[in-house]
């Protein structure tokens, strides 16, 4: 319990302390010209005010990843608590930050041409395709979850549900950003926001909060012989301490902001946000079935599903108005994540074939086969998708951490950057090494490998900023 409300505290003070750290490190500059003024379309280049940029960045960096990934990877003990917390304070919330701030000042330029900008043509190339394979595994794995909560509840085929999704994402990612997106996700932003301080007052004044088990090192999960915390929670506990999505979403809201001084509650704030939603349902997840172990029975009897986990936590403790909130959060909190995602899959292809996107055709041209491949992905078990997209997600994450050690490479504090960055090369090294989803190789040899793969990028890294001093 004490620890739960220190790394809430932690999450709470960071935004204050470690963000302004942050605005002085990369020298925001409030006098700057900001995309939005110097290259308004009114398509996607549209000023919009501080506290929408900052709801609708919410929600598209949030979705129900730090519900979902905190549920299960609580199944891992309160050693979830740290990862959620040191890794949105000096992991996610760093890269989401810095990732808002370079594009800000890149003219609101997409993630590839960041990367490739800052570590070369040839990887601008690579992360072109890899972006936008994931935005369409996003697109895909955001409209498969949703059909299946709203199959179940109205017992209509899910293909059904899966064509009228697919007709929302069409006309929201064709129309200019502020018409669908800019008025509708603030509101949702803000439901997930409600849903979580319902969480939390359930924890605190039901008597759960006593349920919540101290910071140990010891994994609870019921397949820990095969599942190690290091790499496995790492990877699945994703959008609550790092995502290499949140880089790619982060461009659309840098290219609606009136100022660099909003780029701490905007990119930070929402990491900060997304970790402190993560930490409430990972501790009621631990508390509401009677500890870790009942979780993972839980977890067995289910198959892992979390939305059927968090009905039974909604249906139990929040009445029918909080669970009517969950119910239109587990619902469309992920729909919003995926249109989004569809949304910079159209930009990205468009900045590489230049296409005019003033005119709607054009759009539509472009979009029908992005959107058809994410329709037929959908048909794909769930579970298989979303286990590919984790590992994927935390790579991207990798490939930005790098790109922003080479923008703060002549700063005294590239340490702050370059630790994440050698964190979490060695975690998705480790993964594919060891994982079911990977080689299954011996586990001490993985490390042995990982470590030493790490340890030549940092050495390249080095020697890259050696020689352009020189």
């Amino acid at each position: 319990m004490v620890s739960f409300f220190i790394c809430l505290g932690l999450l709470i003070i960071a935004y204050f302390t470690y963000g302004r750290l942050l605005d002085k490190i990369f020298k925001i500059d409030t006098k700057a010209l900001v995309p939005s003024k110097t290259m308004e379309d009114g398509l996607d280049y549209i000023p919009m005010p501080k506290w929408k940029t900052f709801l609708i960045q919410f929600l598209n960096i949030a979705g129900l990843g730090p519900i979902f990934g905190a549920i299960l990877g609580a199944a891992y003990g309160p050693i979830a608590f740290v990862w959620i917390t040191l890794g949105g304070i000096f992991l996610g919330g760093v890269q989401d930050f810095a990732a808002g701030v370079i594009s800000i000042r890149n003219n609101g330029a997409n993630f590839p041409d960041i990367v490739g900008k800052y570590l070369g043509m040839n990887v601008k190339h690579v992360m072109r395709v890899m972006t936008l394979l994931l935005m369409i595994l996003v697109g895909s794995v955001f409209m498969s979850g949703p059909a299946d909560v709203l199959t179940g509840y109205t017992g209509l085929d899910k293909n059904i549900w899966l064509l009228i999704i697919f007709a929302y994402y069409i006309t929201a990612t064709l129309l200019p950003i502020d018409k669908i997106i800019g008025k509708i996700y603030p509101i949702f932003g803000g439901v997930l926001f409600l849903m979580a301080i319902l969480i939390l007052y359930v924890l605190i004044f039901d008597g759960y909060v006593a349920n919540i088990p101290e910071i140990n090192l010891e994994n609870y999960h019921s397949k820990k012989d095969i599942l190690p915390i290091i790499p496995t929670m790492l990877i699945t506990i994703a959008c609550g301490a790092i995502s290499g999505f949140h880089t790619t979403q982060s461009p659309l809201m840098a290219r609606c902001m009136n100022n660099e001084s909003e780029c701490r509650p905007v990119f930070y704030g929402a990491m900060i946000s997304e970790s402190i939603v993560a930490l409430i349902w990972a501790a009621i997840s631990m508390s509401f079935f009677g500890g870790v172990d009942e979780l993972n029975a839980v977890i067995t009897e289910t198959g892992g599903s979390a939305p059927t986990i968090i009905d039974r936590i909604s249906t139990s403790t929040l009445g029918t108005f909080g669970t009517m909130l969950v119910v239109l959060g587990v619902i469309f909190a992920p729909i919003s994540t995926g249109d989004t995602a569809l949304r910079m899959a159209r930009l990205l292809t468009v900045d590489y074939i230049k296409i005019d996107q003033r005119k709607i055709l054009n759009r539509v041209l472009v979009s029908l086969p992005i959107f058809f491949l994410a329709f037929m992905l959908t048909q794909i078990r769930f579970d298989i998708i979303w286990r590919y997209f984790a590992w994927f997600n935390q790579v991207m994450a990798v490939f930005a951490l790098w790109t922003i050690c080479v923008y703060v490479q002549r700063s005294k504090y590239l340490p702050l950057f370059l630790i994440p960055a050698c964190i979490m090369t060695y975690v998705v090294t480790l993964f594919i090494l060891v994982s079911e989803q990977g080689f299954t190789l011996n586990y001490a040899l993985s490390v042995v490998i990982a470590t030493i793969f790490t340890a030549i990028l940092v050495t390249t890294f080095f020697m890259k900023r050696y020689n352009k001093e020189a």
